[in-house]
């Protein structure tokens, strides 16, 4: 039997109020309070806007590349979860929805198949195709920025931390995930390479140009080695 409304809502406030949840929301059309989640929407819409322009879309088109769209904000790492150092698991968005990580299943690459050529389902994947390319790595350099700049806890990079490994050619929903085992600083004592454990290599060497470090939570903060803090 399907619940109302108000059954539904009174269940979810029991189950919080059992739980000790508490929701704290952000003033309603403030968006810039948000910080880095509501940037990475602004990013998505700004990038569906430039691809789309003054193209006529059908709803059904529209719909499925706006629920892609979705799925991909969806997916992206928000933070470490911190229950064995030594693995890469990390929570997004969909854990919240689902209770997992969201997954796609892998098209072809179309972006250099003419439109015409298409039918409305791939010329749909194109498109968002596109805007993944455009999107991902601007959201890459928003947590790459927030680790060296404009931040009043800047992301450090010591051993231990979870990072995003940066990617050109990855599908959409793919985020390749590396845990730093070793940095490298130089003379000057700037770490600008680092190796990685990630779930295939246990020593792959990227430059911190090619990283970005996902945000870990205070108290996680003092679990990573001191010694090579910057």
């Amino acid at each position: 039997m399907l619940k109302t409304d108000q059954e539904s809502r009174k269940s979810i406030l029991d189950y919080c109020a059992a739980n000790e949840i508490t929701w704290h929301f952000i003033p309603p059309r403030a968006p810039h309070f948000g910080g880095l989640w509501e940037a990475a929407v602004k990013s998505a819409k700004h990038h569906l806007l430039r691809e789309i322009g003054n193209t006529n879309v059908s709803y059904e088109d529209m719909s499925t590349l706006l629920t892609q769209i979705e799925m991909c904000l969806n997916s992206r790492p928000l933070v470490p979860i911190p229950s064995d150092p030594s693995d890469l698991e990390v929570l997004t968005p969909g854990h919240f929805l689902v209770g997992t990580n969201l997954q796609a299943v892998e098209e072809l690459n179309l972006a250099d198949v003419p439109d015409n050529r298409l039918s409305h389902w791939e010329l749909t994947q194109k498109r968002f195709q596109r805007i993944w390319s455009r999107w991902y790595p601007e959201y890459l350099q928003q947590l790459q920025s927030r680790a060296v700049k404009g931040c009043k806890n800047p992301v450090t990079i010591v051993p231990g931390r979870v990072v995003l490994i940066k990617d050109d050619n990855l599908p959409p929903t793919q985020w390749p995930l590396g845990r730093i085992t070793h940095v490298h600083p130089g003379k000057d004592g700037v770490v600008r390479v680092v190796t990685l454990k990630t779930a295939t290599s246990d020593a792959v060497v990227r430059p911190v140009a090619k990283i970005a470090l996902l945000p870990v939570p205070a108290e996680s903060e003092q679990q990573l080695d001191p010694a090579c803090r910057n």
